[in-house]
């Protein structure tokens, strides 16, 4: 099987690295990818919301899968461009990617699906704001109606910061807050069978305890041993099936990677959002551990008969990402610096190091491109072996003024996660 991966982060590192090493896949090639892309595939300098010149490149390279790993191209339409060229693709319509693209969209999908999500309002005036800010007081959190990359959602117990994230939108949803820790549950669908992937947490915020700003994500681990027993199958029936099946009701199947972000909370699970596609950092995790090979689940979404292939198989022990960001993230992340230590840490037992804001310069040496880096990524027998390989790895990373957290994983590590 020739595959194609679309993108340039560390979501499409990790999906070409399990390509690479999957024993059904003979060849890997990404568009535009990265550095550490370029290590397991071939790259092509294609744009990844161009459609057409996707489909284009897909064709004349006799590829039989294309995977579609942002929400930015899945939105464009580029899957449907994709198929349409007569090219079996990984990743929703650009209707369906509206779960993803617009959170009043997906509000109105899980009312119609009777689905247990937050109370919210959908805001385009300050008036309306300040209204929403009002009813469910603090902590406030103002979502972005538009994809934001991870970054469009404030929570705060400080009004005025509210009401600035707010403004700086065009259209905003208001939500109450859900209590309880946080669970990312993947899903993969062929728009009518739905096969959950084990759970995993990641940690959103900057900086060790939760503290400053929302990032795209700094880190994840899976599985998670303190979930209740059922909370895979009760969130399969309430959430998952329920949404795949009200998205084909409206004409507008979802077949792809559903991605439910969870909170649980003191009166039960809820959906605090819904994306399109693989999340980032969980992925790297994730497929750490995936024993069935992903060819076989990617496959048989994009063709429509992942009933046939069964449920996914994971491997024993745990496996936990680390993210390495740039100086200043995720305010204005600084390029441009030199990255040293990756095959060092690419040495220790169980470790991989994912690429995602990466490139080279005019000479050849591997410099920070964006804000997220490195996702240092290890797998163990053990949450605490896992997280001690991750972060010797990390210790074998050296860029100028970078930063990441060091409490990944630490309260599960610990059995402090009660619920």
């Amino acid at each position: 099987m020739k595959t194609l991966v679309i993108g340039t982060g560390g979501r499409e590192h990790a999906l070409a690295l399990a390509l690479s090493r999957d024993p059904h896949v003979t060849e890997v090639h990404a568009a535009p990818g990265n550095p550490g892309i370029g290590r397991v595939a071939e790259l092509h300098d294609v744009d990844p919301l161009d459609g057409a010149a996707v489909a284009s490149l897909a064709s004349s390279l006799g590829i039989d899968l294309v995977v579609v790993g942002p929400e930015a191209p899945l939105v464009a339409g580029v899957a449907d461009a994709v198929r349409e060229a007569g090219v079996a693709c990984f990743g929703p319509s650009r209707e369906a990617a509206r779960l993803e693209g617009s959170k009043a969209f997906a509000k109105q999908v899980m009312a119609a699906a009777e689905v247990p999500t937050a109370l919210a309002r959908l805001c385009e005036t300050p008036e309306q704001v300040a209204e929403a800010l009002d009813a469910f007081g603090p902590p406030y959190v103002v979502k972005d109606d538009a994809l934001a990359a991870g970054k469009g959602v404030v929570v705060t117990e400080d009004r005025a910061a509210a009401e600035a994230h707010a403004s700086s939108c065009d259209r905003v949803v208001i939500e109450e807050f859900l209590d309880g820790p946080e669970v990312s549950l993947f899903a993969i669908t062929d728009g009518q069978t739905v096969l959950p992937l084990q759970p995993a947490q990641d940690f959103k915020r900057a900086y060790d305890g939760d503290d400053g700003p929302n990032t795209g994500g700094m880190g994840a681990y899976t599985p998670l041993a303190w979930a209740p027993d059922g909370l895979v199958e009760d969130v399969s029936r309430r959430v998952l099936i329920p949404t795949v099946k009200e998205m084909a009701a409206r004409g507008t199947p979802f077949s792809g990677l559903l991605y439910a972000g969870l909170a649980l909370t003191s009166r039960g699970v809820r959906v605090v959002e819904f994306n399109a596609r693989f999340g980032d950092p969980e992925t790297q995790a994730l497929l750490a551990l995936l024993e069935t090979p992903i060819s076989a689940l990617l496959m048989g979404a994009a063709q429509g008969n992942l009933g046939e292939v069964g449920l996914p198989q994971w491997r024993e022990g745990a496996a936990l990402t680390v993210v390495v960001a740039a100086e200043n993230y995720p305010e204005s992340p600084v390029k441009g610096d030199v990255i040293e230590g990756i095959d060092e840490a690419d040495q220790i037992e169980g470790v991989d190091v994912i690429q995602a804001g990466t490139a080279e310069d005019g000479d050849g040496r591997l410099v920070t491109a964006g804000g997220r880096v490195l996702a240092v990524t290890a797998v163990g027998d053990s949450l605490g072996q896992a997280r001690e390989r991750a972060y010797a790895g990390v210790d074998r990373i050296s860029i100028r003024g970078a930063h990441h957290r060091t409490d990944i994983a630490l309260a599960a590590e610990r059995g402090d996660i009660t619920l």
